[in-house]
């Protein structure tokens, strides 16, 4: 019998004895895939990827890290991203690990496949070390300094566990893909493998176990803001499926997260597009022409802050002449400058303001 208080090293094995796709499942199922789906074919429109992905898994990273109470501010993060900045504070730094560790685990998919290696590689960049599968006892998950829940404990226990989740993920049982997505976030947050950033590790897994599916062409699904949104939530249907075997309740949550957080990342996608052409065509109208090209301006709207080691890696200009053009893009408007440490940064300012709201 389930007791919070001793480690769950009975937790059930996948797939769960029950049925999983009900109809209210299945209902909820085919509508986030639909949504999903119109997702994947917009992004796929926009000419430059990378804008997207830089974008959207820097706000991914930014909220993930948020709901384990690592909290930077925006301008803090596009900041760091763009600049050496060594004087960085450490829960800036922090996630952009954790964007660090989406980003490889994403270029990392074709040769490799999710498995407990990709797993134990994700923490260890998040957490800037080498910690592998939990060895320690005593492991607790609390809540007003009572013990809800206790994950399995034993190295050899988790890893077998985590070999059935592998099985699991991979296997072909005609098991609908948002519907295993849903089990298989469950079942890595019981086993709770490592010391610390299970969290964080859950929810990376999460978009690249959708890319790894086809149903993203890249990590561009922003999570993390429904279950933030949704905290309490989220916790209370966990729980109930460790003690009352409720997979319905939360299917159906996550389903529902699924398609909102796809409704939504559409909607940025759109907005960030529109405001590309507006841009080219302000750019067009109020630049040199020796100024102008659709690459520098797809380049601004790749992060929010520019510089000009950017333009120069994109071989769009020299130096100098680079520097120049950042300058003209600031007295049209599009751009505001802003010293950070020794260098020279350019704000995309309505870029910022899509992705603060």
């Amino acid at each position: 019998m389930y007791n919070p208080k001793e480690p769950y090293n009975d937790l059930p094995l996948l797939p769960p004895k029950i049925e999983l796709e009900t109809k209210k499942v299945l209902k909820q199922a085919i509508a986030a895939t639909r949504v999903l789906a119109e997702l994947k074919g917009r992004a796929n429109e926009i000419p430059n990827q990378s804008m997207l992905v830089n974008a959207i898994t820097l706000q991914e990273a930014k909220d993930s890290s948020e709901i384990e109470n690592i909290v930077t501010t925006q301008d803090n993060l596009y900041q760091a991203f763009s600049a050496n900045i060594q004087t960085t504070d450490a829960q800036t730094k922090e996630v952009l690990r954790y964007r660090q560790a989406l980003w490889e685990g994403y270029s990392n998919l074709d040769k490799r496949p999710l498995s407990t290696n990709t797993f134990v590689s994700i923490v260890q960049t998040i957490k800037e070390n080498n910690a592998g599968i939990r060895k320690t006892t005593g492991t607790r998950i609390t809540s007003n300094n009572q013990t809800i829940y206790t994950p399995p404990e034993g190295e050899i226990v988790i890893r077998d566990l985590l070999k059935n989740l592998e099985d699991f993920i991979h296997s072909e049982n005609g098991i609908d893909d948002l519907v295993r997505l849903a089990v298989m976030h469950y079942q890595f947050e019981a086993i709770h493998p490592f010391p610390d950033g299970n969290g964080r590790t859950g929810r990376v897994l999460n978009i690249l176990y959708m890319v790894e599916k086809g149903l993203l062409d890249a990590p561009i699904l922003y999570l993390s803001k429904y279950i933030i949104e949704n905290k309490n939530q989220y916790y209370i249907k966990l729980r109930s499926v460790t003690e009352k075997q409720d997979w319905e309740g939360w299917i159906l949550f996550m389903l529902r997260g699924v398609e909102e957080t796809a409704i939504y990342t559409l909607k940025k996608i759109n907005a960030i597009n529109d405001l590309m052409q507006e841009t080219i065509a302000l750019a067009k109208e109020k630049l040199p022409s020796r100024v102008y090209s659709k690459e520098l301006i797809e380049l601004l709207f790749e992060q929010p802050y520019c510089k000009v080691k950017f333009l120069v890696d994109k071989d769009i200009a020299k130096r100098q002449t680079a520097a120049e053009y950042l300058h003209e893009l600031e007295k049209i408007g599009i751009l505001k400058s802003k010293k950070v440490g020794v260098e020279n940064l350019y704000l995309n300012k309505q870029l910022f303001e899509i992705m603060k709201q």
